[in-house]
């Protein structure tokens, strides 16, 4: 059985505040928590806590949890992927869930501004652990352009109105900037500007899909 005291640590998981203090997340589903590995601290099971229900988040929960430690990344693990994914202000936890999976897929890493944090248990969620296999930092928007800069790789915009996406593929090693679908990308950096074309039907791509597009294209020309 879980003791009061880890009770209320996994409780206070449930906030941005509380995983910040003590480093630590909380993983839902046996299939995360196997993603996780040796991240993991506490695994716990519907059959050691009376209210399981209240310790997790989704509305229809699994049968097991664990408190990991949140992975700690730095910016030379973040250049050793060939495209490094520039979030510029994604805050939909399941955006950025499926875009950590897509770097996993397809040979990223991750640096956010403004983004959604990443530790959300609904980014954990639907990243299906990968925050723990892909590298991923955050960065303030006051430093942002320092970064990018001293990273010093060419750097595509992925936006309306850009020139075609085989523009992707000219450079082995990018840095690709996307916003979210209402505000675009914000970041005041330049960059090539490359787009999606699709039917006139379609008011835009959603950010998960357009970035899925933008990466495999890289990852099948490499």
């Amino acid at each position: 059985m879980l003791s009061n005291a880890q009770e209320k640590l996994i409780r206070s998981l449930q906030t941005k505040k509380g995983r910040a203090k003590h480093g630590l997340c909380l993983v839902e589903g046996e299939k995360v928590i196997e993603v996780a590995g040796d991240a993991v601290v506490t695994r716990f099971t519907r059959g050691d806590v009376l209210e399981f229900d209240s310790l997790v988040t989704t509305e229809t929960p699994q049968d097991a949890a664990a408190i990991a430690r949140i992975p700690v990344w730095s910016l030379e693990d973040i250049q050793k992927a060939p495209t490094i994914l520039v979030l510029d202000g994604v805050q939909d936890p399941g955006n950025v869930g499926a875009l950590l999976r897509l770097c996993l897929g397809f040979s990223g890493s991750v640096i956010l501004i403004d983004s959604v944090d990443v530790t959300n248990p609904k980014v954990v969620r639907s990243s299906v652990g990968a925050l723990f296999q892909v590298p991923w930092v955050v960065v303030s928007r006051s430093e942002a352009e320092q970064v990018i800069a001293n990273i010093g790789r060419p750097v595509y915009r992925l936006e309306k109105g850009g020139e075609a996406l085989e523009r992707l593929t000219e450079q082995k090693e990018i840095l690709l900037v996307v916003g979210s679908e209402g505000n675009g990308v914000q970041l005041p950096i330049e960059g090539v500007s490359v787009a999606i074309n699709h039917s006139d039907a379609l008011e835009s791509l959603n950010v998960g899909h357009a970035v899925a597009i933008a990466l495999h294209a890289r990852f099948t020309n490499r």
